[in-house]
């Protein structure tokens, strides 16, 4: 929508036009009156005083064309619009009688001489649309880096606010969804485990995994130690041998994880890394492991669980990117800025990038015109033939209206200066 002061200034000016046409309609119709009152006040004068007749013979002969070509040219002009002085009189009122087909000569040249594939490819066929928006987007002057910046990141907030979140969040996982469907992840897991352990990058994720073990256990010991005292018979219970087993068992599990820990080459540490390379494998190579993962993989997609999750992060999302988007002092604003400076300076400066977006909107622009050509012609047309004959007149004269009233004035004047020649040659001959 433009600017409120662009829409006063384009309502006054269609304002205007019809106003226009009005005074130079009230003048061309005045200059003839005019003549009627000169003629009648010069045969007037001519009776009175007849030794000014030679003189008054080429006045009168001026003023008597001057009406003949005056009312001619209003009758012409008047019988665009209207039947002059309402009289009936064939082929007049042109424009409201002959409004449908005149709708569909706007909408037959419109689609000849501007909306044909041919025409539309030979107009823009040099026209460089990336370099010249490259050079409003990358020039500092000329572009204004805050409205761009303000009116793509309001775009970005309607946009956001305008669909709905939990369709567009359900959108959203379907399609993540789909695509997780499509790919087998036992393979690419696999692959991945294999990498890690080629490179030793796998040994932190065993440390991690012994210190949460070693975390777990303190954080449970008397959960461990009730566990075992439950498992103990009758008798070490009576003679307290219990605590003391459990105490051994806490004690050795805390050792043979600190040394876990401290040696890197221990046993049970390798051993871990032969099992996940035994585990990686079998992701790779073995059909029923692969299998195993794929189902998982699907329960986990299928679990409405997962679902609600994903839309409380989908919706979390949301929110800050449109608070992101509202707020100027945001790091969107910034990126946002260096985003079109830096896309402009692209566009005005690789010809490469140029030529594709060249050929992409030419191509584009020819494809829009080939499909929806008719349609745009047929708007036209039955726009213009739903106006009344009234509208269509209205508008057509307020447009040319003035100039119109421009052709009576002229023909009174030029039909006088006729009337001098003619006068003239009559006294000659």
């Amino acid at each position: 929508m433009p600017p409120a002061g662009r829409r006063d200034a384009n309502d006054a000016l269609t304002l205007r036009g019809p106003d226009r046409a009005r005074r130079m309609r009230l003048f061309a119709t005045g200059l003839l009156l005019v003549m009627a009152v000169a003629f009648v006040v010069l045969r007037r004068l001519s009776g009175l005083h007849p030794d000014w007749n030679p003189a008054l013979g080429y006045a009168i002969a001026f003023v008597e064309a001057a009406m003949v070509g005056g009312l001619a040219d209003w009758f012409a002009v008047t019988a665009l619009f209207r039947r002059p002085l309402g009289l009936p009189i064939p082929h007049t009122a042109i424009i409201p009688e002959n409004k449908d087909r005149i709708a569909d000569s706007m909408a037959t040249f419109l689609r000849e001489n501007f909306l044909t594939p041919q025409v539309v490819a030979r107009r823009v066929h040099g026209f460089n649309f990336a370099g010249a928006a490259g050079t409003f987007m990358g020039d500092p002057v000329r572009n204004d880096p805050s409205r761009l910046r303000g009116g793509a990141a309001n775009l970005i907030a309607d946009v956001l606010e305008s669909l709905d979140p939990e369709r567009l969040g359900n959108q959203v996982r379907a399609g993540l969804a789909r695509q997780l469907e499509r790919v087998e992840v036992a393979p690419l897991l696999g692959q991945m485990l294999s990498a890690m352990i080629a490179d030793r990058r796998h040994l932190p994720l065993i440390d991690s995994a012994i210190r949460w073990a070693g975390e777990a256990l303190e954080a449970n010991e008397e959960l461990v130690r009730a566990m075992i005292r439950e498992r103990a018979n009758g008798l070490l219970r009576f003679t307290g041998l219990d605590s003391r087993i459990a105490s051994s068992v806490l004690d050795g599990l805390y050792k043979l994880l600190a040394e876990m820990i401290v040696e890197p080459d221990h046993p049970l540490k390798i051993k871990l890394g032969l099992m996940l390379e035994d585990f990686a494998a079998k992701l790779v190579h073995d059909p029923e492991t692969r299998e195993r993962v794929e189902t998982a993989k699907r329960e986990l997609i299928a679990n409405p669980a997962v679902g609600q999750w994903w839309q409380g992060v989908w919706e979390r999302l949301r929110r800050k990117l449109i608070d992101a988007a509202r707020s100027p002092d945001t790091a969107l604003s910034g990126q946002l800025t260096t985003m079109f400076a830096e896309l402009g300076g692209a566009l005005r400066d690789d010809p490469r990038l140029q030529n594709q977006i060249n050929r992409f909107a030419r191509r584009t622009l020819v494809g829009v015109t080939a499909r929806y050509g008719d349609e745009i012609v047929r708007l036209v047309s039955e726009t213009v033939k739903r106006w009344d004959a009234s509208t269509v007149s209205n508008r057509i004269e307020g447009a040319v209206g003035r100039d119109l009233q421009f052709i009576r004035i002229n023909g009174t004047l030029v039909g006088g200066l006729f009337g001098i020649c003619i006068h003239a040659v009559d006294q000659l001959l």
